[in-house]
């Protein structure tokens, strides 16, 4: 065997090595990935729901033992009947629902202008618009404004304020996704008579569904867990499950029971972690199609 085969050989048990080690260590570092998660995660989900399924006296001091009696089904028949919870789930609905459609709406509609005019001034307007996302809101001032127009207090002011906050999101997930559709089958509408709205409607607002999809989550998301904007806006006179909970957990039915709090946080997050399950494909697509383009 001559000294060149020597050569290669060694080589080519260098290059298993290094990829068996590789894979060693590719294989160590996933595990450590999903140790940390497990434990990060696993660790206060576990808490919630031990803490759920006890009686008064266990749960004064929360901690991670098991309930000597596990009692989380009378717990939420009370925190439904007791609570209040269910006009504070009608509440959350009726805000949440209309808040998160305008936003979609508007906030889709205004990065399709913002998309395709790419002037400077529309650029300006474009960091305007997402300027949202890391400036909060003079809430004072909107609260004056409100007052003066009649509607602070009301379902219509809450819904105005959640829209005008959150379609710089909106904005920021579909402006980057519409830039990648072809501008051409925005002009063979064109030549056939198609006006504005009706090429909006009909081709492009069908095309951001995955985008959309995310921003939906999102907003619903910061909505429906909301608690200072609706603190300020609506004043108490009308409950939703985030402000509900926070009116009531120093008083009334629970005063130190720690068991009905953690059970009205489970029914609380319950629609909006099946909703992310089934939805969460959708998501990571919306976010790799628009934010990062």
């Amino acid at each position: 065997m001559t000294a060149s085969s020597f050569g290669v050989s060694a080589r080519t048990n260098e290059q298993v090595s290094t990829n068996k080690r590789s894979r060693i260590g590719s294989i160590v570092h996933s595990c450590l990935v999903v140790v940390v998660v497990a434990v990060l995660l696993g660790i206060p989900f576990w808490l919630l729901i031990v803490t759920a399924g006890k009686t008064q006296a266990e749960a004064i001091n929360p901690n991670m033992s098991l309930p000597s009696r596990w009692q989380l089904l009378q717990n939420f028949g009370t925190v439904l009947t007791e609570g209040k919870m269910i006009p504070a789930f009608l509440g959350s609905i009726v805000i949440t629902g209309p808040s998160v459609f305008l936003a979609l709406l508007l906030g889709s509609m205004a990065s399709w202008i913002l998309a395709r005019r790419t002037t400077r001034p529309m650029a300006v307007v474009y960091a305007l618009s997402i300027s949202g996302l890391i400036l909060p809101p003079a809430v004072v001032t909107v609260m004056m404004l409100l007052k003066m127009i009649g509607l602070s207090g009301t379902a219509p002011g809450m819904i105005g304020v959640y829209v005008g906050i959150y379609m710089s999101t909106v904005i920021f997930f579909v402006t980057g996704f519409v830039r990648t559709i072809p501008i051409s089958l925005e002009e063979a509408a064109r030549m056939d008579g198609a006006k504005p709205m009706r090429i909006f409607f009909t081709i492009v607002l069908p095309l951001l569904g995955p985008t959309l999809a995310t921003a939906t989550i999102l907003v619903t998301l910061y909505i429906w867990n909301d608690v200072f904007y609706s603190l300020f806006i609506l004043s108490g006179k009308m409950d939703l499950l985030p402000l509900n909970l926070y009116n009531v957990a120093s008083a009334g039915l629970y005063l130190n029971n720690w068991h009905l709090i953690f059970a009205y946080i489970i029914l609380m997050s319950l629609p909006l972690l099946l909703i992310f399950t089934f939805a969460q494909r959708r998501i990571i697509s919306g976010i790799t199609g628009g934010a990062v383009k």
